[in-house]
């Protein structure tokens, strides 16, 4: 499997905590589909840099538990191929500019790299989505 055939989605915060903390019954049917195939080695999900700062404070504050630590996790994830990592790129910056729309830097972040990278966006947030403009994966 190319990475080209491969990646179909960005993923959103919230919905790379359920997947990972196997809560994949809060996910929307098509959002939960796209993790369960990229677990299964069919597509893989970018995993923005801002997400993984997100979940990375989300288990130091002890909000979230994964099931190995954060950074053994993460490096897990994302050498399995299922995950990519998504810098936070100049172009990402660029489309952020045009995203003041969504008033949360992380969640402005996360729709421009999935703008930059003209992918759709896993997210229950159909308000963000649809302020950068992109395919909403989740119900």
């Amino acid at each position: 499997m190319s990475d080209a055939d491969a990646v179909l989605a960005v993923t959103d915060t919230h919905a790379l905590i359920w997947a990972a903390t196997g809560k994949l019954k809060r996910l929307g049917k098509q959002a939960r589909r796209m993790f369960e195939q990229a677990d299964r080695g069919e597509c893989a999900i970018y995993i923005p840099a801002i997400a993984l700062v997100e979940l990375s404070e989300a288990c130091h504050r002890g909000v979230v538990t994964l099931d190995k630590p954060f950074e053994e996790w993460a490096r897990t994830a994302l050498a399995s191929g299922a995950y990519l990592e998504a810098p936070l790129t100049g172009d990402a910056v660029y489309a952020a500019q045009r995203l003041y729309a969504i008033p949360e830097r992380g969640d402005r972040l996360i729709a421009a790299t999935a703008v930059a990278l003209d992918l759709p966006l896993i997210t229950r947030d159909e308000a963000i989505a649809k302020s950068a403009r992109l395919e909403c994966i989740w119900s």
